[in-house]
């Protein structure tokens, strides 16, 4: 089932405040908890898909990404939905931490293994944003590019503990990382705010990272980006995303590609299109052309006699290039007419005019003849 837009899913505005996005979805979460529509499936999914809509609109960059590019422009950002980032709305309600809630409603988030506190997860996914020249976009290439990631500390081994400490469990939630609590109708198992959920305190923090376990560190990488790649596409790096607590793998880092209009090209699939100028007398008697390709190429184009302004001629394999063939080069001849003549050009043309005729009572064109000309 597709998608609804998440302002809808919220009923709210595109310019709704932080606030007013907060109570929309605290309004909604409190209808549809399953606690208080016990085995409707329906209340279920709404307010699973109320959460989704607030974990995007109630952060500055996902929402950002998400009014400019939709969907995809928050494709991948933080992983698969952690909805432990989402429940201050709810905290604000009824006090504590809700970061586990959906342990009983959605198995839990996947991003966490080994069942208890303190497991191993995976690191958090990054967006980067990078505008290309439209050439490379049709050809491709490599481009380096400069980021902040969290990586995992070298002191501690991105354990967060100082070499010859160790950790404990954690005494108020035995190392499930989770307490429950019941208020109201709510029966709910929420993060230890003892141990923040890792199920285990550690005795002596790390002094280089302060017990977090990794390290803002600043990097480069080349990206290569493959041929006909298209504006608004995407390229997956593995494994260059934010580190994992606790020694996780790290996240995956999301490159999405932005491409600069050319000044004289333009693409639409895999074919390209340009629009060439030619003289009176080249439309009139033909000629032989040479025009320039995207990739710097001469190539030599005949125009047929009598060609009339806007016909396309099309040009094989010199396209956009797609598994090992090309698409096609469409060139646009645009017949230029004088704005001025010699004295012998004129008189060339007037005596051209009374050799062939000229109709002075014009009828117009049916516009069937025209086409997409």
């Amino acid at each position: 089932m597709a998608k609804r837009d998440y302002y809808e899913v919220l009923g709210i505005q595109k310019n709704a405040s932080k606030d007013d996005i907060k109570k929309a979805y605290r309004k909604l979460a409190i209808q549809y908890h399953p606690d208080k529509n016990p085995g409707n499936r329906e209340a279920e999914e709404k307010f699973k898909e109320a959460t989704e809509a607030y974990e995007v609109l109630g952060d500055d960059q996902k929402k950002s990404a998400y009014d400019q590019f939709g969907f995809a422009g928050v494709e991948g950002m933080g992983g698969q939905h952690d909805y432990s980032q989402v429940f201050h709305g709810f905290e604000d309600l009824f006090g504590g931490d809700f970061s586990n809630i959906f342990d009983m409603f959605m198995g839990g988030s996947s991003r966490r293994s080994g069942g208890g506190g303190g497991g191993v997860r995976q690191g958090a996914n990054l967006r980067y944003d990078i505008e290309i020249l439209f050439k490379d976009a049709i050809f491709g290439t490599k481009v380096e590019i400069q980021y902040s990631r969290n990586d995992s500390c070298p002191a501690c081994k991105g354990t967060g503990a100082s070499s010859g400490s160790g950790r404990k469990v954690c005494p108020a939630c035995q190392g499930s990382g989770a307490v429950r609590h019941s208020q109201g109708f709510f029966s709910v198992q929420s993060t230890c705010p003892n141990c923040r959920g890792e199920g285990y305190i550690i005795e002596s923090p790390c002094h280089e990272c302060g017990g977090t376990g990794t390290l803002k560190k600043r990097q480069k990488i080349n990206v290569t980006i493959p041929a006909g790649i298209e504006d608004g596409k995407r390229v997956v790096i593995p494994r260059q995303g934010d580190a994992g607590p606790n020694g996780g793998n790290p996240g995956d880092l999301y490159v999405f590609i932005r491409v600069k209009p050319h000044e004289y090209f333009e693409r639409q699939d895999w074919d390209l299109y340009c629009a060439v100028p030619i003289s009176v007398t080249q439309a009139v008697l033909g000629a032989e052309i040479h025009v320039s390709t995207l990739d710097n190429k001469t190539i030599k184009v005949k125009i047929p006699p009598g060609i009339q302004t806007g016909k396309m001629l099309r040009i094989r394999d010199e396209g956009v290039p797609s598994g090992g063939r090309r698409g096609n080069l469409y060139i646009k001849l645009m017949v230029q007419i004088p704005a001025k003549l010699s004295r012998r050009g004129r008189e060339l043309m007037e005596e051209l005019a009374k050799v062939e005729g000229e109709n002075s009572s014009p009828k117009p064109i049916p516009l069937s003849e025209l086409g997409g000309n």
